[in-house]
C-alpha cells in the first residue's frame, strides 16, 4: 500500500466537491500524489535541489553527513567534471566554462558556443561537489548531457539564447546551464501565485512559500515538498519543445546512471542522484534503475572544445537566468545566517578563498535506510512555524541603510530608520508575513528614503542589495588559469601591481631608466589589441612604426576582464600566437579587403617582428587587391601603403618583394578601374582623390620597376566626368601630366566664375581641387587663387548663401586636406593685417613676370646645350605661362653683398674657376 493514499483520496473528494472544476482538476491532483510516490519509492535515492537555493544546500549538507554516500551522480554537463577540481584555487561565484570556436556539425552563423554553469557556495551542488572532493573514495559523477549535446538538441534554424545586458558581461553571450530550474511554465500559474502571495516577482514568492518554511525541515518532508512543486509544474508545462528537450536530458541521464552502476557494480542503496525538483518527477519510460526502454545516446560532432574557469558574480547569474534583480544576494545572506546559526556544518573545498574551512567532525555511521512515510499531508495541513522578528537583525539594517544613504548624497536622518523599521513591520504584516523578509525592508527603504532623484550613481534598491550582501564577483585563482593566462601574469610581474584587483590600476614605464620594463610594454601593447576596450588602456605613449616611446603610462583593469583574459587561452599558449591567428584569419577572411591586409602586416611589424609572417601577410594583401573591384578602400589603401614604404625605406636595404609587387599590381589596377570610377554614381571624390594620389605618388617607384606611363595617361584621357568634383580631379590630373596647361586652367575657373549658372556649384570644384592636392602638391598655390578670386569677384548677395555650401563641403569631403590648403593660403597672403592693404596679388597682371627686368643669362656648358636645343625650355616655358624670350648670352655680373666680396677677393673664385677648367 502506498503512503500516500490517505493524502490522494482526500485530494480527490476535495476535487469531487467542487463540481464545477474541469475534469482534469482530479487526474493532475491524483498525479502529483503519484510522482513523489514514485520517486521517493526509487531504489536510487533521489535528492530534488532547486538553483542558488539556501534550503536545498541546507538539505544537502545534513543528507550527506547522515548518508555517506559512496556514489554521487549530479546532473551537470558530463565534460565539465575535470573542471571541478580547480574550483578549491577559486573564489566563489565562478562559472565553469565550456568553449567552442571551431565548428564542426553546427551552423556556422552560431559561432562561437559557449556553455557556463555558475556555481555559488549556497547551493546544494557546491556542497555536493565539496562533499565528493574532500572525502575518499567517494566518486562524483556527471550525468547530464555534454556541451556538445546541448546544441545538437537545437533546431538548425534557432541561434542559442544569449545573455543580454550589462550585468551578464562576466559570461559573455555564453548559454546558461542551472542545476534545478524551478519556475512555473505556465504564465497564468505565476500571474496567480503572484498576486495571491501579494508579492512582485517570482523570487520573492519561492523565498516567503518555500525557502522559509523548508530551511528548517526535516529531508523526508523536505524531498517530498520539492518533488510536489516539480510535479505540479511539469504537469501544467504546456507541450513544446522545451519540454522534449527536458525529457531528453532525463533519458540521457538515467541511462549514464545504469551504464555505470553496471561497469562498477556499485550498490543503489550507497549512491545519492542529485538533480532539478523538475526531473525529479520524470514520467519518462527510462525513470528508474528498473527503467525497461532503451536510449541510444548519440555521438558528439567532431567540434573542438575547450574548457575553463571565468569569473562570475550575482548580478551576472540573475541575469543569465532571469531573477529579481539582488535575489542571489539574499538568497547568499540566508545561507550565511543559517550556518551562523548552528545546527548545519556545510562542506568546503580545502583552500578554497574567501573563507576558512572548519575542522570536520568525525562522521556518524550512515543510518539504516528508513521506510517511507507520510509527511505532505502534516506539511500541507499545518501553519507554518511562526518566527518572531528578529530586532537587533531589522534595527541593524535600519541603521546601515541610512548610514549607506548618508554616503551616497541621501539626506538620511535617524528618524528615516525608524520609520523604515516600522514600515517592514507593517509590509510584513499586509503580505501576511509574521516576520519582515529582505524584500519588505527593501520596500521600505524606497518608501521612506527615496526622493524625487537620485543624487548619485545609485538609488536606495541598489544600495539595499549592497547592504545585504552587495554583487558578490568571483575569482579565478593562479593555479587555475590557463597557460596564457599565467604567463600574462608572469610577464606583467615587473610591474609590481597586483594584476588580481579589479580596481583600476596605474603602471608608470620609464623606458630609458628601466630598459627591462620593455618586454612589460610591448605585451600591454599586444594586450591593448586583443582585450576589450578599457582592460589596458594607454594614458601617455604611443606604438606607431617608427615610433618608440621613452616613457609611458597605463590604466589596466585586467582583474575585472579576468574572463577575456582566460578565454585567449582558449585560442593559444601565448599572447603571441593568439595574436598570429587573429591576424591571419582576418586576412583570410571571405570578407578581407587590401586595406584590412595592410592593416594586419602594420600590426605584425609593430607587434610580432616577424619578417616571414609579415611577407606572408603582405602577399594576401597583393592577392585582395587585384581581386577589388570597387575603389571605396582606396583613401585607407593610400594612407597605409605610404606608411609601410617609409618604414622599409628608412629600415631596410631594400623593399619586400610583397611591396614591389603591391605598387606594381596597384599602379595597373587603379589605371584599368579609373575612368570607370570617375563617372561612377557610387565612387565618391575621396576615393577617385585616392587613386590619383596613389598613381602619381607611385609613379616613380612604380615606372622603376617596369610599368608603362602610357597606362596612366591613356586612362586620363579616357576619362569622362559629369560631376563637378570629379571634373575639377580630371583637370588637376591632366596638369599634372602636362596635357593641360596652367594658364588654361586658370581661364577655364575663371569662365566657371563668370557663368552665374554655375556659382552655385563652384564650392564643388573647389572641393574636386582640393581633394587634387593629395595627389598634385604643386596645385596648393592655384587652389588659394581660385578661393581668392571667387572672394573678390561674386557679390555679397551671391558669396554669402555660398559660403555655407563651401564649408559644409569641404569639411565632408576634404577635411583632412584643409590644413594643407590654409598652409599654402598663410605663404600667400601677407602676415600682418597694416601690409594688406598695398600687398597686390601674385597672380595680377601687375606682378606678371613680364614687369621683372630681365637679366644677362651667363655663359656654360649647361647654357650652351639649352641654347644649342631650345625645344624642350619652350616647353617648360609654355607650361608656366612664361612669355619672355630667349634673354642674351653674356657674363652677368655679380650683385649685391657677395658680389662686393668677390670683387675685393678675386682669388677665391679665380682658383675654383680654374680646377672647373671654366
Amino acid at each position: 500500500m502506498s503512503p500516500f493514499g490517505a493524502l490522494r483520496a482526500q485530494l480527490l473528494g476535495a476535487a469531487a466537491d467542487f463540481a464545477a472544476a474541469p475534469a482534469a482538476v482530479p487526474e493532475i491532483l491524483a498525479g502529483l500524489v503519484d510522482d513523489v510516490d514514485r520517486a521517493l519509492r526509487e531504489e536510487l535515492e533521489i535528492f530534488p535541489v532547486c538553483h542558488h537555493s539556501p534550503a536545498s544546500a541546507l538539505a544537502m549538507a545534513r543528507r550527506l553527513r547522515d548518508k555517506q554516500p559512496k556514489v554521487i551522480y549530479l546532473e551537470l554537463c558530463e565534460d565539465l567534471g575535470p573542471l571541478l577540481g580547480e574550483l578549491r584555487n577559486c573564489r566563489l561565484p565562478v562559472a565553469l566554462q565550456a568553449f567552442a570556436t571551431e565548428l564542426d556539425g553546427f551552423p556556422a552563423g552560431w559561432g562561437p558556443l559557449s556553455v557556463v554553469a555558475p556555481i555559488t557556495e549556497a547551493s546544494a551542488e557546491y556542497q555536493a561537489i565539496a562533499y565528493a572532493l574532500e572525502t575518499p573514495g567517494v566518486e562524483l559523477v556527471l550525468v547530464d548531457r555534454s556541451s556538445d549535446h546541448v546544441f545538437q538538441s537545437r533546431p538548425r534554424e534557432e541561434e542559442p539564447a544569449r545573455a543580454a545586458g550589462e550585468e551578464a558581461g562576466l559570461h559573455g553571450d555564453a548559454v546558461g546551464i542551472e542545476i534545478g530550474d524551478l519556475r512555473p511554465r505556465f504564465a497564468e500559474l505565476e500571474e496567480h501565485l503572484l498576486h495571491h502571495g501579494k508579492v512582485r516577482h517570482w523570487s520573492e514568492w519561492w523565498d516567503q512559500y518555500v525557502e522559509q518554511p523548508l530551511a528548517g525541515a526535516d529531508y523526508d518532508t523536505y524531498r517530498q515538498v520539492m518533488v510536489l512543486i516539480g510535479s505540479l509544474f511539469r504537469r501544467l508545462t504546456p507541450e513544446g519543445d522545451r519540454l522534449a528537450r527536458d525529457e531528453e536530458r532525463e533519458r540521457h541521464m538515467w541511462t549514464r546512471m545504469r551504464e555505470h552502476l553496471a561497469a562498477t557494480g556499485a550498490d543503489p542503496a550507497d549512491c545519492l542522484y542529485v538533480c532539478g525538483a523538475f526531473h525529479a518527477a520524470s514520467r519518462v519510460a527510462e525513470f528508474g534503475l528498473s527503467g525497461t526502454a532503451g536510449y541510444e545516446i548519440t555521438p558528439r560532432t567532431a567540434t573542438r572544445w575547450l574548457y575553463g574557469l571565468i569569473p562570475s558574480s550575482h548580478s551576472a547569474i540573475e541575469a543569465q537566468f532571469g531573477l529579481a534583480s539582488g535575489s542571489v544576494s539574499i538568497a547568499t545572506a540566508t545561507w550565511a545566517k543559517a550556518v551562523s546559526r548552528g545546527g548545519v556544518q556545510p562542506y568546503r573545498l580545502d583552500g578554497q578563498q574567501g573563507g576558512r574551512k572548519k575542522k570536520a567532525k568525525a562522521a556518524p555511521p550512515a543510518p539504516a535506510a528508513r521506510p517511507v512515510t507520510d509527511k505532505l499531508t502534516g506539511f500541507l495541513s499545518s501553519p507554518p512555524e511562526l518566527d518572531g522578528v528578529d530586532e537587533a537583525e531589522l534595527l541593524g539594517w535600519c541603521v546601515d541603510i541610512v548610514r549607506l544613504a548618508r554616503r551616497n548624497g541621501y539626506l538620511a536622518s535617524t528618524a528615516d530608520a525608524i520609520a523604515v523599521y516600522e514600515t517592514s513591520i507593517l509590509l510584513a504584516g499586509m503580505r501576511n508575513r509574521v516576520r519582515p523578509t529582505p524584500y519588505d525592508f527593501q520596500d521600505a527603504a524606497v518608501t521612506c528614503i527615496e526622493k524625487d532623484s537620485v543624487p548619485g550613481r545609485r538609488d536606495v534598491r541598489h544600495l539595499c542589495e549592497i547592504l545585504l550582501g552587495g554583487d558578490r564577483i568571483g575569482q579565478v585563482g593562479y593555479d587555475a588559469l590557463p597557460p596564457l593566462a599565467r604567463n600574462v601574469y608572469d610577464r606583467l610581474e615587473p610591474l609590481g601591481l597586483d594584476l588580481s584587483k579589479r580596481t583600476v590600476q596605474r603602471a608608470l614605464l620609464d623606458l630609458n631608466a628601466d630598459p627591462h620594463l620593455q618586454p612589460c610594454s610591448h605585451l600591454l601593447w599586444m594586450l591593448r589589441y586583443l582585450l576589450p576596450d578599457g582592460a589596458v588602456r594607454p594614458i601617455m605613449g604611443s606604438r606607431r612604426l617608427g615610433e618608440r616611446s621613452i616613457q609611458e603610462s597605463w590604466d589596466l583593469t585586467i582583474g575585472q576582464h579576468q574572463r577575456a583574459v582566460i578565454e585567449l587561452g582558449y585560442e593559444g599558449v601565448t599572447v603571441e600566437q593568439v595574436l598570429e591567428q587573429r591576424l591571419r584569419r582576418a586576412v583570410w577572411d571571405p570578407k578581407a579587403t587590401a586595406a584590412a591586409a595592410l592593416a594586419a602586416v602594420e600590426d605584425s611589424i609593430l607587434f610580432l617582428g616577424s619578417r616571414r609572417f609579415t611577407d606572408e601577410l603582405g602577399a594576401r594583401a597583393v592577392e585582395l587587391l587585384a581581386a577589388e573591384r570597387s575603389v571605396d578602400d582606396a583613401p585607407e589603401v593610400l594612407r597605409r601603403i605610404r606608411r609601410l614604404l617609409a618604414h622599409y625605406r628608412a629600415t631596410e636595404p631594400e623593399l619586400p618583394a610583397w611591396c614591389e609587387a603591391f605598387v606594381t599590381g596597384g599602379y595597373a589596377h587603379y589605371c584599368t578601374l579609373l575612368p570607370s570610377a570617375f563617372v561612377a554614381d557610387d565612387t565618391g571624390v575621396r576615393q577617385v582623390g585616392a587613386m590619383l594620389g596613389f598613381l602619381f605618388t607611385m609613379e616613380g617607384l612604380a615606372l622603376s620597376l617596369g610599368c608603362d606611363r602610357a597606362q596612366l595617361e591613356l586612362a586620363v584621357q579616357q576619362s569622362h566626368p559629369e560631376a563637378p568634383a570629379k571634373v575639377a580631379l580630371l583637370w588637376a590630373a591632366r596638369s599634372q601630366l602636362g596635357l593641360l596647361p596652367l594658364a588654361e586652367l586658370r581661364a577655364r575657373c575663371d569662365e566657371l566664375l563668370s557663368n552665374p549658372l554655375v556659382i552655385p556649384s563652384f564650392p564643388l570644384y573647389i572641393t574636386g581641387f582640393v581633394q587634387a592636392l593629395e595627389s598634385v602638391p604643386s596645385l596648393g598655390p592655384f587652389v588659394v587663387e581660385v578661393i581668392s578670386k571667387a572672394f573678390a569677384r561674386l557679390p555679397d548677395p551671391v558669396l554669402l548663401p555660398w559660403l555655407p555650401k563651401l564649408i559644409t563641403t569641404l569639411r565632408k569631403e576634404a577635411a583632412e586636406l584643409v590644413p594643407i590648403l590654409v598652409r599654402e593660403a598663410g605663404r600667400t597672403f601677407p602676415a600682418a593685417l597694416a601690409d594688406l592693404d598695398a600687398w597686390t596679388p601674385p597672380w595680377t597682371a601687375g606682378s606678371a613676370p613680364a614687369s621683372v627686368p630681365a637679366r644677362a643669362v651667363t655663359t656654360g656648358p649647361a647654357n650652351t646645350l639649352l641654347a644649342a636645343h631650345p625645344v624642350a625650355c619652350d616647353a617648360v616655358a609654355a607650361l608656366l605661362g612664361c612669355e619672355e624670350g630667349w634673354g642674351a648670352a653674356g657674363a652677368a655680373p655679380a650683385s649685391g653683398a657677395a658680389g662686393e666680396l668677390l670683387s675685393r677677393h678675386p682669388g677665391a673664385a679665380a682658383a675654383v674657376a680654374a680646377l672647373l677648367g671654366a
